[in-house]
């Protein structure tokens, strides 16, 4: 694709959305805070990155308001075909130096991946870069009740098998569900609960707050992690005021569903 405020061209190596109900969790609690995070507005209906490299292999986050392309080119992709991802330049909103990503993958036939210099995308901000995986924090909070979402069936049937943490009594456990129950009353900003089809009937919820990240499946079990417990995944009591089934249920209505 062209970029036309780097004044060359990119070579397209992904591409994620950042809508109110599809955004990486690596961005944010929230829409509003993702879109921050990258310096746009969080309006409309989103937007899609772009991850490439240009022609001296320098890493670049183009964002685009087209988000219907770059649905289109991610499903294509998933479902393994070729699709050339080439955004009209006016859908350009900015192009951001580095990638808030971690990529394995590279252009063939250009240098090797690299950050511009600092500036390079006249905005003054340093390169975007992913977080260190070497310290527990909110981002790994976050991608860490992602990973339970993905592998649902493997973290079920361990819970099943060794009971999970003892959660019953725990005060940041309490203060999380306070917190989502009370979502269900005021709704809380847009992408902090978010609800994916998980089979017929059944929804996958992911739930964010203020140092807490909750993974559910409706009809089924609830899963919490917490800043202030590294690593650990609680589960979440079936009984309460209100019960799981209820809580999950009641969150899924205020969810936003992708499109």
């Amino acid at each position: 694709m062209s970029d036309d405020e780097g004044g060359g061209s990119l070579y397209v190596l992904t591409a994620v959305l950042l809508t109110p109900a599809q955004f990486p969790s690596i961005l944010g609690d929230d829409f509003p805070e993702a879109c921050s995070l990258l310096g746009v507005a969080p309006g409309g209906d989103g937007y899609g990155l772009v991850l490439g490299q240009d022609e001296e292999g320098a890493r670049w986050t183009v964002v685009v308001d087209d988000v219907s392309l770059v649905a289109t080119a991610i499903a294509s992709w998933d479902c393994g075909m070729e699709y050339d991802l080439s955004p009209d330049e006016r859908s350009i909103v900015v192009s951001l130096a580095g990638w808030p990503l971690e990529l394995s993958v590279a252009a063939a036939g250009i240098p090797e991946p690299h950050d511009p210099e600092q500036g390079a995308d006249g905005t003054g901000r340093v390169p975007l870069a992913p977080p260190s995986a070497e310290a527990w924090g909110p981002v790994q909070r976050r991608m860490g009740a992602d990973q339970i979402a993905r592998e649902w069936s493997d973290w079920r049937e361990r819970v099943a098998t060794d009971g999970g943490a003892a959660a019953a009594a725990h005060p940041g456990l309490a203060r999380a569900l306070e917190e989502a129950v009370e979502y269900t009353r005021t709704p809380p900003p847009p992408g902090r609960v978010r609800s994916s089809f998980a089979g017929e009937g059944v929804r996958t919820l992911r739930v964010d707050g203020p140092g807490w990240s909750l993974v559910g499946r409706t009809g089924d079990a609830a899963f919490v992690l917490l800043d202030d417990e590294p690593s650990e995944v609680l589960t979440v009591p079936q009984e309460g005021d209100p019960g799981l089934p209820e809580l999950l249920t009641a969150l899924d209505r205020v969810a936003v569903r992708p499109a």
